[in-house]
């Protein structure tokens, strides 16, 4: 009885270690995109104009207006490139659901030669394609996963992709906007919270990646405060200019 348990116990403990990210992409890459992609656009964007010379109000004005022309931007761009990929993915799938209807025998042929190439002993290759290719929605499921090498029943959602990277960019934008509206007539409030965020964006973006979190926080502050930085000398020169 010990035993058994012991072996219960650790078959509990591997099921519960053994789990994985979700690694498809549905919400996570447009979301880390867009509040990357938030803070460094509208930091840039502020510091450019800061560059200028102009006023705070004008600063505030260009913040809010890159808040909300980015955030849109984003949301429509990740709906249609998500759209557009899993159309992509229907059109292949129609074609292979045509090809099982049309000609069975040779998908169940073609299933069996790729568990043979796989070390399957033939016989048992050719067992586990029959077996698998009773079933039309099964085997399609198997020729997509094998391949086109994706899953029919769990591709990304355009709609899930746009509200992720609208609220990321939005969240993101806000934070160089946030001490002007809180009462700041200076920029340097502004950059100071905008670069306390990057790298406190990357470190959080490595709790789900192999880098440690302090290596993903300084390279996130290291590009944004090269963009700002950037864009704040070329906001100096072309104001000097015009003036």
């Amino acid at each position: 009885m010990a035993i058994i348990e012991t072996e219960a116990t650790l078959h509990e403990a591997h099921r519960d270690n053994h789990t994985h990210r979700d690694v498809n992409g549905g919400w996570l890459r447009p979301a880390v995109f867009g509040a990357m992609d938030g803070l460094v656009s509208n930091l840039a964007l502020m510091t450019g104009v800061a560059g200028g010379s102009v006023a705070h109000q004008t600063i505030v004005i260009t913040g809010l207006a890159g808040l909300a022309a980015g955030a849109f931007s984003m949301a429509a761009g990740e709906y249609t490139s998500v759209a557009s990929q899993r159309e992509l993915v229907q059109a292949e799938l129609d074609v292979e659901r045509r090809e099982l209807r049309k000609h069975p025998k040779d998908e169940e042929k073609e299933l069996a030669a790729l568990y043979e190439s796989r070390g399957v002993e033939p016989g048992l290759a050719r067992e586990v394609a029959r077996q698998l290719s009773a079933d039309p929605e099964r085997a399609l499921e198997i020729h997509a996963r094998e391949e086109l090498g994706i899953d029919p029943g769990d591709l990304p959602s355009p709609a899930v992709a746009a509200v992720s990277s609208f609220g990321a960019f939005a969240l993101g934008a806000l934070l160089p906007v946030l001490p002007y509206l809180l009462g700041a007539t200076a920029l340097w409030p502004a950059l100071l919270l905008a670069l306390i965020g990057l790298f406190a964006c990357g470190a959080v973006v490595a709790k789900v990646t192999a880098r440690s979190w302090w290596f993903s926080g300084l390279r996130q502050l290291a590009l944004g405060g090269a963009a700002a930085g950037v864009t704040y000398a070329l906001g100096t020169l072309f104001g000097t200019a015009v003036g």
